[in-house]
Parts: structure tokens; C-alpha cells; sequence
């Protein structure tokens, strides 16, 4: 089954501008370009053939398109010969062609210093499904098991997907930007930053944990961000009334991948997994709305030195929102404290509580939302102050 994604690309031919799409491989940048732009010239980098003959000679690009060409061209996965870039925009300049340049690692353009054609591409970044995009078929219990990278949501079966993108693709990719000489020490991290997923991070416990310094397992989660599979955000302290935490929270960028990276045993418990996979499921369903409504939010937690906890945090110009996570389904005045102590310092916050129930309730200025209903309604419940004014 395929799905309609809705990120919002401006594939008009009509503007002087080309495209950066970044995002995670396995979120489907080039299937939707193919489908969007089926006459486009179509240059893949994992095409060995290709990637060679571009690694020798980048200028040789030129010799690909056709004299007097006017559609996109696609290079997909363009990390992977950074120098490209510099003969990209020598063509953007001498022969005003459009250019769509896909990738999963922004880390080896970085690293070889060029400049992202000088501010002449826009940026895109695609995610893996979100609710609105699926509509009837999606599921919170399958998106938990599963996730919702389009191959594992469309799979018979998606655990051997999963298990082959987390042990095989993450190695491949590590070893073939050449960042690391010890992949077994990285892969070791892995499994040790599944559980952290959803945490505040402690580098010195994870240091221990693995027999490295505390710099290198920073180094490992900065690796994880460039590869677009993992985020960091940092606790919310604008205006903070009260001593708040310094260490930030993580995530790997799908519940599935997630899942599939962290091992389980007889001690491990489904109820720690699935909490942390519950707002995982949120976190990258509001990064991606975020990004294709734009809506301009920044995303924190909340956390004071005294333990009081929110767990998401949304600021941005569309105002001010905080959500708690709640697995269960029902619900006491324990649940609602950490949203009602932010109250007190923001009270210009929009309060939120997703839960396992299956009915709204209203507490105060708190709402109470069944969580696979929120997650529908996101788009909505973001752009509530916007459209209010």
C-alpha cells in the first residue's frame, strides 16, 4: 500500500531555487520524488557504476544531463561524494538547472567543509509516516511494535526489516563515512543508548557502562544526530522560575527502530519498552508535523532539580504548549501534577495529557486526550492559537 506523503516540497519549475531533502534512508525521499517527478533525471549515488564514475571526476556530472535540459534533476544521496556539491552549484550558476539533492547524513558535507550551495537550495527534511498521512490504517498498537518507516508499515513481516536496518544499515553507513575505526564499540553503544531512549542522558554512567571516556560517548550520540537517526532535546528554561536539570533527552528517530535496536530479556520489562516507545511515537510524530505544517515550534521537556516532570514542550510562534505521556488508562491527581505545576509558572500554556483511555476530559485547563486521537489531531491542536487569532 502506498501512501500520500504531505510534505510540503515546491516542485515548481518556475523559481530560481533548488532542494535539499534530508531524512533518515528507509522514510521513502526517493520514492515519493519518483512518483512526484516521474520524467526528472534520476541519478542515484548507490548505483555503484555511478558513484565510481562521479568519485573519479565530479565534473563529469555535467556530462549526464542532456544539452539544453529544463525538469528537476534528482541526485539522490549526495553525502556520499561531497565535492558533487561544488559542481552542482557551478551548474546552478552557468546553466540555471534545478537540483533535488537527497540525503541521510548531513556529517560528510560538514566535514568536507563545503558550503550547502551558498544558500541557493532550500531545506526539507522528510519523516518516517505520521498519522495523517495514513489515515484509517494508522494503528498506536502496530506503530509501537512496528514503528512507521514505510517498509516496515507496509511488511508482512517487518521485524526482519527492522532487525536487518538496525544491525546492518547503521553499520554500513558508520563504516562507509569512515567515522569510526572500532564499529563493535559503536555497536555496543547502540544497545546501551536504547536504554536511554526517552531519559535525561548521564555520559558518565554510559561511559562506565561501555569502558570509554565520557567525551567519546558524546562524540557517539553527536554521530547518531548527523546520521539523522537519533535526537537530543534540552529541558525548557525560558523564564524558569525554579533550578532546573542541565542533561538533555534522546531518542531514536522511530519507535520501531527503537525497539528493534534494544535488546529484551527476562529482567527487561514491556511496560519500561513501551513507555519509553509511547513518547517516542509523540516526539517523532511532532517533529514531523511540526515540519510540514509549519508551524515553527522548538521541542523541550520540562524538569526541576525537585523532580517535577513535563514531558514535552512546544514554543514557539504559535504560542506555548506542554504534554505529559501517559500509558495507562486511567488516571489520578498524580498524573496531573507536573502539568499543573508548569501552570503555575506558565500560565499561558496550552496543558495537555495523552492517555491510554479512550475519552476526553477536561481538568481545569488541562485536556484530556485518548492518545491515538491526539496524534490525529495534532496538526489542529498546534495551530489552535494561530487559528484562534
Amino acid at each position: 500500500m502506498k501512501y500520500t506523503r504531505i510534505i510540503p516540497l515546491p516542485l515548481e519549475l518556475d523559481h530560481d531555487y533548488s532542494i535539499f531533502l534530508f531524512g533518515p534512508r528507509g522514510t521513502g525521499k526517493t520514492s515519493f520524488l519518483r512518483s512526484r517527478l516521474p520524467d526528472a533525471l534520476y541519478l542515484d549515488l548507490l548505483d555503484n557504476s555511478l558513484y565510481s564514475h562521479l568519485k573519479a571526476r565530479p565534473s563529469r556530472l555535467a556530462e549526464l544531463i542532456p544539452s539544453g535540459y529544463k525538469n528537476w534533476i534528482i541526485l539522490d544521496e549526495v553525502q556520499k561524494i561531497p565535492k558533487l556539491l561544488d559542481e552542482v552549484h557551478r551548474l546552478i550558476e552557468l546553466k540555471r538547472y534545478q537540483f533535488i539533492l537527497t540525503g541521510s547524513s548531513a556529517r560528510a558535507l560538514r566535514r568536507e567543509g563545503v558550503n550547502l550551495l551558498a544558500g541557493r537550495a532550500l531545506r526539507y527534511y522528510m519523516h518516517p509516516l505520521i498519522a495523517q498521512e495514513m489515515g484509517d490504517d494508522f494503528n498506536v498498537q502496530r506503530s509501537l511494535q512496528v514503528g512507521l518507516l514505510p517498509a516496515a508499515v507496509t511488511r508482512k513481516h517487518p521485524q526482519k526489516y527492522l532487525e536487518a536496518y538496525a544491525s546492518s544499515y547503521i553499520k554500513e553507513e558508520i563504516a562507509q563515512e569512515g567515522i569510526l575505526r572500532n564499529i563493535d564499540s559503536f555497536t555496543e553503544f547502540l544497545e546501551v543508548a536504547s536504554f536511554s531512549q526517552a531519559q535525561q542522558l548521564n555520559y558518565s554512567e554510559i561511559a562506565r557502562e561501555l569502558g570509554v571516556n565520557r567525551k567519546l560517548v558524546n562524540s557517539y550520540f553527536t554521530i547518531l544526530e548527523d546520521l539523522l537517526l537519533g535526537k537530543r532535546i534540552k529541558p525548557f528554561t525560558k523564564r524558569a522560575k525554579r533550578k532546573m536539570v542541565a542533561h538533555q533527552k534522546f531518542f531514536y528517530f522511530d519507535v520501531g527502530i527503537y525497539k528493534a535496536i534494544r535488546p529484551m530479556g527476562p529482567l527487561d520489562t514491556s511496560k519500561e519498552a513501551d513507555g519509553a516507545g509511547l513518547e517516542t511515537l509523540f516526539f517523532q510524530s511532532v517533529l514531523a508535523v511540526n515540519e510540514y505544517y509549519e508551524l515553527g515550534y522548538s521541542i523541550y521537556f520540562w524538569r526541576t532539580a525537585g523532580g517535577a516532570e513535563v514531558d514535552f514542550v512546544l514554543y514557539g510562534k504559535n504560542g506555548l504548549h506542554a504534554f505529559e505521556i501517559k500509558r495507562g488508562a486511567h488516571l489520578d491527581k498524580k498524573s496531573l501534577r507536573g502539568l499543573k505545576m508548569f501552570q503555575s509558572d506558565y500560565p499561558e500554556a496550552k496543558l495537555h495529557l495523552l492517555y491510554g483511555g479512550d475519552h476526553y476530559e477536561y481538568h481545569d485547563n488541562i485536556t484530556i486526550h485518548p492518545f491515538e486521537q491526539a496524534l490525529k489531531k495534532l496538526p489542529e491542536i498546534l495551530s489552535a492559537v494561530k487559528n484562534a487569532a
